[in-house]
């Protein structure tokens, strides 16, 4: 295909000639005859031919595939883990910054990537939380986990059994359990902005696994974990469990998607501080309270019952 383009060629004109062959070869037909404006003319073709390729719809598309919010919320259902091409642009929306809403295998959780320190505030905003206030992180692995805390505790050969053998049952699972930082968490993660928390010389934070496939779904496509904070309603205390109602009240707040999953159940992560021995209930929840675990008031449990009843 040839176009020719003559010289002083209105740029409107010259984008109607892209169309949809804007990728195929463009070629200019060599001059009759040298002259003292042939430098000119080719210098004025290869600008009007700049401006088509530029202006081409198809070529921006495909050039730079970004998935941009314009203004209103983005609502995607899925129905499970394997509408992962009706995900794709949440994923992209997360690593470009979003702060959105994607289901667990308990609550509704307000998300952003891990290590955009903007995108936190953003959620804390949205959300209308202090920044004292510590968040979750929702994990694909254990592999995740080990990176960004100092791990569950091994077994030391002493009569002490290895708690991590007995969380692996757990996860995924609807369990938070506290660890220890380690350097790996970037730092807005863990200081919540007062003195007491920057000078803390135990700095914590809660993981999870969710048992969910639509979140490990987007979890999988994400380069790093999610930092996370359950739904609630911001003039009650209370859970919000349907997508639609969150959509209309976190969307007037800011937030730039959601992600429905169906309507959830009242019924939290039950949380254990592993920083402890042995490790304590801090809130019960969904998850049952296994052997080796204590609530207030409690013996220390027999670490070597078995694990799965």
């Amino acid at each position: 295909m040839i176009i020719n383009v003559k010289p002083g060629l209105h740029p409107s004109t010259a984008s109607s000639l892209s169309s949809s062959r804007a990728f195929a070869p463009i070629r200019f037909p060599s001059p009759p005859s040298a002259t003292p404006f042939d430098g000119f003319e080719t210098s004025r073709r290869l600008q009007v031919l700049a401006m088509v390729v530029k202006r081409s719809p198809k070529r921006l598309k495909y050039s730079a595939p970004r998935f941009t919010k314009e203004g209103s919320l983005i609502y995607v259902k899925a129905e499970s883990g394997e509408d992962g091409w009706k995900l794709d642009p949440i994923v992209n929306l997360l690593k470009e910054g979003a702060v959105g809403v994607i289901p667990t295998d308990t609550v509704y959780g307000i998300v952003c990537d891990l290590k955009n320190p903007s995108a936190i505030e953003r959620m804390q905003r949205i959300k209308n939380i202090e920044p004292t206030k510590p968040l979750s992180i929702l994990c694909r692995s254990f592999r995740d986990i080990d990176k960004y805390t100092t791990g569950f505790p091994r077994g030391d050969g002493q009569g002490h059994s290895s708690i991590f053998r007995m969380v692996k049952h757990c996860l995924p699972g609807p369990y938070t359990f506290i660890l220890t930082a380690s350097k790996e968490l970037p730092k807005h993660c863990i200081r919540y902005g007062t003195t007491t928390a920057k000078y803390a010389s135990r700095k914590n934070v809660g993981v999870r696994i969710p048992d969910d496939s639509i979140c490990q779904a987007i979890l999988e496509k994400m380069d790093d974990p999610l930092i996370s904070t359950s739904v609630k309603s911001p003039k009650e205390n209370e859970w919000l469990l349907d997508p639609v109602v969150i959509a209309d009240i976190y969307g007037q707040e800011g937030l730039d998607f959601v992600v429905d999953g169906g309507v959830r159940v009242a019924d939290p992560s039950t949380v254990v501080d592993m920083t402890i021995t042995p490790p304590k209930i801090l809130r019960q929840g969904k998850g049952a309270r296994l052997p080796w675990m204590v609530a207030e008031g409690d013996d220390e449990p027999n670490i070597g019952e078995d694990i799965r009843t």
